[in-house]
């Protein structure tokens, strides 16, 4: 089996290149600019000289439609795109085109090919807004930021795709997933590398912005296991992953600095700053349909993310 992961660099292309590779895949692994991305995650995880890198833009349909002649892989993972809420409200134009428009262009390309591709597109808990009941697949949209915007409109791409075309193309709804390989500016990571260097001596202050939100934070490894389960289905589907329980960023923030054996109302302050024009205050999940018909389940919920991440940065 060949597979070619879009955004291979990033946290989620990194662990599901290690599965695939695991599971005897030939993996090709695709950035803007492959000979200038450093792909540290590979590294991390010990497989960059299993994969084979190239260039590809996904926001340029001839360079998109180039590559997948070129390797003609059996399933292709759209994992690339703007991966930052907070930074799509700056930057909305890139946010569309590289979340939308990547994924119309890939969806093209597998239909011009004409080839039994299977696709996975990489959705997101984003598009449901807030959710005070725990959202499953026939939860309606209500998007709240333009990176939500477009996760949106790629989901209904893919729908569209499918039925229009019966194109093997799934969407993962995923909430929120973290790992080690996070990058600082994502909250959690942020939160995690600032206790310890706190823990090491530092007279720092972590600035936060709305520290109520409530997440469902799940383990990154768990949730690539789930992309490639959906594309090993008999019929191709949409599907909600998540673990089922919900808490808050305080919890989030104590758990992680009592790792530390630290308090955290010592160390962080809230900063307006780092308010969005529009946030998601509550974020629920029902991952009832992947469990029973995946076979999928968390092997870990948000307590043991945070310890498995401070442990990491000890």
């Amino acid at each position: 089996m060949r597979a070619l992961i879009c955004g291979v660099g990033g946290q989620d292309g990194a662990y599901l290149s290690k599965l695939l590779l695991d599971k005897d895949y030939e993996v090709i692994g695709t950035s803007r600019d492959a000979m200038a991305t450093s792909f540290r995650n590979l590294e991390l995880l010990g497989i960059s000289d299993r994969i084979k890198t190239v260039s590809m833009a996904t926001n340029d349909f001839r360079s998109v439609l180039q590559t997948v002649k070129s390797y003609m892989p059996d399933e292709i993972y759209n994992l690339a795109g703007q991966s930052s809420v907070g930074l799509s409200f700056d930057q909305p134009v890139e946010t569309m085109d590289s979340i939308a428009g990547g994924t119309l262009n890939l969806l093209e390309a597998i239909r011009f090919l004409d080839q039994p591709i299977r696709f996975y597109n990489a959705g997101s808990s984003e598009c449901f807004g807030d959710t005070d009941e725990a959202a499953d697949e026939t939860t309606p949209f209500h998007p709240r930021s333009p990176y939500a915007v477009a996760k949106a409109s790629a989901h209904w791409l893919v729908h569209n795709y499918r039925d229009a075309y019966d194109l093997f193309v799934c969407t993962g709804i995923l909430f929120n997933h973290e790992s080690p390989l996070r990058p600082e500016r994502f909250v959690t990571q942020k939160i995690v590398s600032a206790a310890a260097r706190i823990h090491k001596g530092s007279n720092e202050k972590l600035q936060l912005g709305n520290i109520d939100i409530e997440r469902d934070w799940g383990w990154a490894p768990d949730y690539v296991d789930a992309m490639w389960r959906m594309l090993q289905m008999e019929y191709p589907d949409d599907y909600v992953i998540a673990t089922g329980r919900t808490v808050s960023l305080q919890y989030f923030i104590a758990r992680a600095f009592s790792h530390f054996s630290l308090d955290w109302r010592d160390h962080v302050e809230t900063d307006a700053s780092f308010l969005r024009p529009s946030d998601i205050l509550v974020g629920r999940a029902n991952p009832g349909k992947a469990i029973n018909n995946l076979g999928w389940k968390p092997s870990a919920d948000v307590d043991v993310v945070v310890d498995r991440m401070c442990a990491a940065v000890s």
